[in-house]
């Protein structure tokens, strides 16, 4: 190992630091590093913490990303030993959920996901919670779809006859004849426990049924209701054995829908890992007696530099820590876990099992299983990208709100300004003169809604006159009834652009909000003020307006060179006889410009345009 020396000679370390991490003991434990102000920026866990903390501090060129990152802020640590390995996951578990440490991974947590739950009383019920409670009851889940387990409990009350009424039954109550029977028991959805019409013994043996069925052995369940019927039916029971019929009918289509995906009818958990930037997600799918019970999906953020094998042990702690359902036979894995972290978690898994059995991970490379993996890992890719998706809409959208917000309160308008349209000319030397209308709906693009204008009302270089023209142009004639007035005007350029517009919506009779952005120092003018102002550069309401007046500016220039290239190949090469317009593009694209053309060689010519078309270019600027 290191000695103190060395290590501090690898890596810039405080004494006080290094006086502490002389004396770190070997012992399991968590370890929090914490940065300047205090607070717990890491939390780890460890078999051995005087190794583990330690290297950390190594040489600096061993470390990269957020690790590198993290150490460069430790100002002092602090360790908490434990008794066992076991005892550090699980207090590094509560540690990471109740500090919630920057440079930790995060992952999602299912406290809001519903639960199963089998009350803890004489003669239980099954309900749908979504708050977890040490009560003593049994608890299935987390389910990650809420209409998956309602339909579990409508699967358990055709086949059993669980009782739903909120009544408090004990021997007291039961022999008082506290209470009657009500509808479910004469519609044959309970046997009355609540008169003593069905005993607690026999209704417990239901209860573990039920369990049974939660846990997929149906074809254990399908057994033993099998061999029920039988007996009732050779004791001439008919109506109990018919009963049993009906439940097993139900149990059957239930064992239908379920997707069998192995033929040995083993139970298996599999885990598959998919990894963003900073996202990661990780599926698991519950497989009991060969079939598909369903699948679970765990979230996580802060992951950048994490390998996978790193996700999928930190995905199997969480799973493995929450689920209250039993553990299967084996374990199929993306990636290996490290040597260190397997021994833990199968330390601490087999504690939560009631029959102690040795618990096997495996990475399958061909066959069947790898097939199961390869399909799990499909789905974490496929919910990583559709988070990612939802992520980029919630920030997008919540940019785009505070934009439209800050613009509401910059102006002092009484609403959001959910449709805008901005105004932008452009011309050369007065040549082409042409103009632009952009429309922006709820902060978004509505290219539907986009207009270009030529200018025709003069001759020259005049953005005063242009901008009152395309004014008077949209918002008059047929574009004021097809296409719906904006809650804001926005214009390129200044007091004069600004001005001219609000003149023009005034003749119009429309009272319209206006106001300019000047491009050289983002100012922004308003006609009922002489002097523009500044907004700050990170204002979202600036960020949406130079949106607006960028995509404008685009729109305009793009017409403008279509119509100015339009011009030079009618004037230029296109008024040569047996030249037409597809070769003369033909001659742009090669020369570049229609001088360019008409200083080219006659061979040049011909091998872009052939020798006819040659000839006759070549004489046209040649007489």
């Amino acid at each position: 190992m290191d000695t103190l020396d060395e290590l501090a000679a690898g890596t810039d370390i405080k004494q006080a630091l290094c006086e502490k991490l002389a004396t770190l003991p070997t012992s399991p434990g968590v370890y929090q590093f914490r940065n300047a102000g205090g607070r717990v920026i890491y939390v780890g866990k460890a078999k051995n913490l005087r190794n583990r903390v330690r290297s950390y501090f190594r040489n600096a060129q061993q470390l990269f990303g957020k690790t590198l990152v993290l150490v460069t802020h430790i100002e002092d640590f602090e360790v908490i030993i434990t008794s066992s390995e076991v005892e550090a996951l699980i207090l590094e578990n509560n540690l990471i959920k109740e500090l919630k440490p920057r440079y930790n991974i995060n992952l999602k947590d299912d406290k809001t996901y519903p639960y199963l739950v089998i009350t803890n009383e004489p003669f239980p019920r099954i309900l749908f919670s979504r708050q977890r409670r040490r009560d003593g009851s049994t608890w299935f889940g987390p389910y990650t779809e809420a209409g998956q387990l309602r339909s579990i409990l409508d699967l358990i009350g055709s086949i059993f006859p669980v009782r739903s009424c909120k009544y408090r039954l004990n021997e007291e109550n039961i022999a008082s004849k506290k209470y009657k029977l009500c509808l479910d028991y004469h519609i044959h959805k309970c046997k009355g426990p609540c008169e003593g019409l069905q005993s607690e013994e026999e209704y417990l043996i239901m209860i573990k049924e039920i369990i049974k069925l939660l846990k997929g052995k149906t074809s254990t369940m399908i057994r033993s209701l099998t061999d029920s019927m039988q007996l009732y039916a050779r004791e001439l029971k008919f109506e109990q054995a018919a009963e049993i019929k009906v439940q097993l009918d139900s149990l059957k289509r239930y064992g239908e829908r379920q997707k069998v995906v192995a033929g040995d009818r083993l139970d298996r958990d599999v885990f598959a890992v998919a990894a963003g930037e900073d996202d990661g997600c990780c599926v698991i799918f519950r497989i009991r007696e060969g079939k598909l019970l369903g699948s679970q999906r765990i979230y996580m953020n802060n992951t950048e530099g994490e390998s996978e094998s790193v996700l999928q042990t930190r995905a199997l702690e969480k799973y493995y820590i929450e689920t209250l359902e039993g553990v299967p036979d084996e374990i199929l894995l993306q990636v290996p876990p490290g040597k260190e972290e397997e021994e833990t978690l199968k330390a601490f898994i087999s504690e939560k099992q009631e029959e102690k059995k040795t618990i096997r991970f495996i990475v399958p490379q061909i066959g069947e299983k790898a097939h199961l993996v390869e399909m799990c890992r499909q789905n974490a890719r496929h919910h990583l990208e559709e988070y990612l998706i939802q992520k980029q809409k919630r920030g997008e959208a919540a940019r785009e709100h505070f934009g439209l917000t800050a613009l509401r309160d910059l102006l002092h308008l009484s609403a959001l300004p959910q449709r805008i349209e901005c105004f932008d000319n452009s011309h050369l030397q007065g040549t082409d003169y042409v103009s632009s209308m952009v429309c922006f709906e709820k902060g978004k693009q509505k290219k539907s809604d986009y207009r270009k204008f030529k200018i025709k009302s003069f001759e020259g270089s005049d953005d005063y006159a242009a901008m009152a023209e395309v004014i008077r142009r949209r918002y008059s004639g047929s574009l004021s009834t097809e296409l719906p007035l904006p809650d804001l005007i926005i214009v390129d350029g200044g007091k004069g652009q600004v001005n001219t517009t609000f003149c023009t919506l005034n003749d119009l009779g429309l009272s319209i909000p206006v106001i300019g952005l000047a491009k050289r120092i983002e100012e922004i003018f308003t006609p009922h003020s002489s002097d523009p102002f500044n907004l700050p550069k990170t204002s979202p309401a600036l960020k949406l307006l130079q949106q607006l007046r960028d995509e404008a500016h685009r729109f305009a220039i793009t017409y403008h060179r279509k119509l100015r290239s339009d011009r030079t190949l009618q004037t230029e090469l296109t008024t040569i006889r047996g030249i037409g317009e597809k070769t003369a593009f033909k001659l742009l694209r090669q020369f570049g410009s229609a001088e360019a053309v008409a200083q080219a060689t006659m061979e040049e010519l011909k091998i872009t345009a052939g020798a006819k078309a040659a000839e006759a270019i070549y004489h046209f600027y040649r007489p």
